[in-house]
């Protein structure tokens, strides 16, 4: 049970550092605690979730010729890649469609919560992940692996990270879950005043964090003789990272964007996450999750629910879109500027499309729905760039309004099979559950082809 004092829905507030970080490092096992071999290439992957359920045929499945009810308000434009056309309101990714794949046609199995996006299993009810959904975060799978074949590297930049909260609203519970990979490989959360505290006290020495650590090993020892149990070598785990992490400074300088050149962070301004999410990649962070969602009022602030668009769906979108497209342009722009677009792969994506005919649940729930659009399952989209990836490429295509895949639709468990090849990462791989039974990492282990 974790105290009052520390809601597993809080950002992790790291605390000042106590007995040779000691104070980190229980934090780090509390924020865990809350979620109740192929070589890898050294390649990352930027997760961004857009929670609620992006509408497709607004933004980048129009449908011009369609009825009005279907088409909608906005106007749609031409882009420089041939076969996609985008709304109106996105005329700077226009410019830069050749450097992504768009993939039409999603088919989810709906639950309204982004676990889907991150394991590709849906849970068995909305915004409620229970014991029965039993598959880690695909992050923590990543974190596991790499962490074992880096276990005897000076690495301490933790492997997975969330940069703010992705769930659709603050009630339903948090769908970032290691479950058997290890409480210690859920994500690394840097937001709120403990960024401050991931630097050495004033006075504090590395050799002073040192002889503190070892100090605190020695008044472990009793402890193990009464508790050599799993978790205690859990606890060792968090002790180790937490104090890999002070020590080095690294997850601090990649954090603090003083550093970045103040032209760049002039260009992120309105979305300044995903210019965290770039500076953590290149220190050498293997997979980072982030929400998006028109203008973030500051770095890890949550974007609850921003696309789930019921009602009032145009006026929402004009206000959302173009502020997505701003920050979807500028990101894309830095990474291929960079040379990055070849070791971090990008997948942007929601939990779902929206029903392509406006005003769709109004008959059942009331004129206030007239002018929204509801959840849709049968059609939704990704977008991909980089990680060596195909770009250039419409994959998938819907029928005249949009409602459904005109082939056979690729699900989440396609892209995400796609993303753990980039990372080297075998789908068909295994791993024992809380049982010791062999669970597979997908059971459609197909990628999308058209991007390998």
């Amino acid at each position: 049970m974790l105290p009052d004092a520390f809601h597993r829905r809080h950002f992790l507030r790291l605390g000042a550092l106590g007995l040779g970080g000691s104070t980190l490092a229980n934090l780090l096992q509390l924020q865990a605690q809350a979620k109740t071999d192929v070589p890898a290439p050294a390649k990352s992957v930027i997760m961004i979730c857009l929670p609620g359920g992006p509408s497709h045929i607004d933004m980048y499945d129009p449908k011009p010729d369609a009825p009005v009810e279907f088409r909608g308000e906005f106007s749609t434009i031409r882009t420089n890649l041939p076969g996609l056309n985008v709304t109106e309101h996105m005329p700077l990714q226009a410019q830069i469609a050749d450097k992504m794949s768009v993939i039409q046609g999603i088919k989810w199995l709906g639950r309204h919560d982004p676990y889907e996006l991150l394991s590709g299993y849906a849970s068995a009810q909305t915004g409620q992940i229970r014991a029965r959904e039993k598959w880690p975060a695909f992050g923590s799978v990543v974190s596991r692996i790499r962490s074992e074949q880096a276990k005897h590297s000076a690495s301490s930049m933790p492997p997975y990270v969330n940069l703010n909260d992705i769930r659709t609203v603050p009630e339903t519970d948090d769908p970032e879950v290691p479950r058997y990979m290890g409480p210690e490989h859920g994500p690394f959360r840097p937001s709120g005043p403990g960024l401050a505290n991931l630097r050495l006290p004033e006075g504090v020495t590395s050799t002073r964090l040192d002889e503190r650590h070892t100090l605190l090993k020695q008044f472990d020892q009793s402890r193990r003789a009464a508790e050599a149990s799993e978790k205690m070598q859990v606890l060792d785990e968090f002790q180790r990272r937490a104090i890999g992490m002070v020590n080095s400074g690294a997850v601090y300088q990649a954090l603090d964007l003083e550093r970045e050149d103040p032209k760049v962070r002039a260009r992120f301004e309105g979305c300044t996450d995903l210019l965290l999410a770039r500076r953590l990649v290149e220190a050498g962070v293997s997979v980072v999750t982030v929400a998006q969602g028109g203008v973030q009022r500051g770095p890890g602030l949550p974007v609850f629910g921003t696309w789930d668009t019921h009602a009032e769906n145009f006026p929402h979108m004009k206000t959302l879109v173009p502020a997505y497209d701003r920050a979807i342009y500028t990101f894309l722009t830095d990474l291929y500027e960079r040379g990055l677009d070849k070791q971090v792969a990008v997948v942007i994506w929601g939990e779902f499309g929206r029903s392509p005919r406006i005003g769709d649940e109004s008959r059942v729930l009331g004129s206030k729905y007239a002018t929204g659009r509801g959840h849709w399952w049968d059609a939704g989209f990704a977008v991909v760039a980089g990680g060596g990836l195909r770009m250039g490429q419409v994959v998938g295509q819907t029928d005249a309004r949009a409602e459904r895949n005109l082939g056979k639709p690729y699900t989440p468990q396609n892209v995400l099979s796609t993303i753990y090849r980039v990372l080297g990462i075998d789908p068909s791989r295994a791993f024992p559950d809380y049982q010791g039974r062999p669970i597979h990492l997908l059971d459609d282990r197909d990628p999308v082809r058209e991007l390998l």
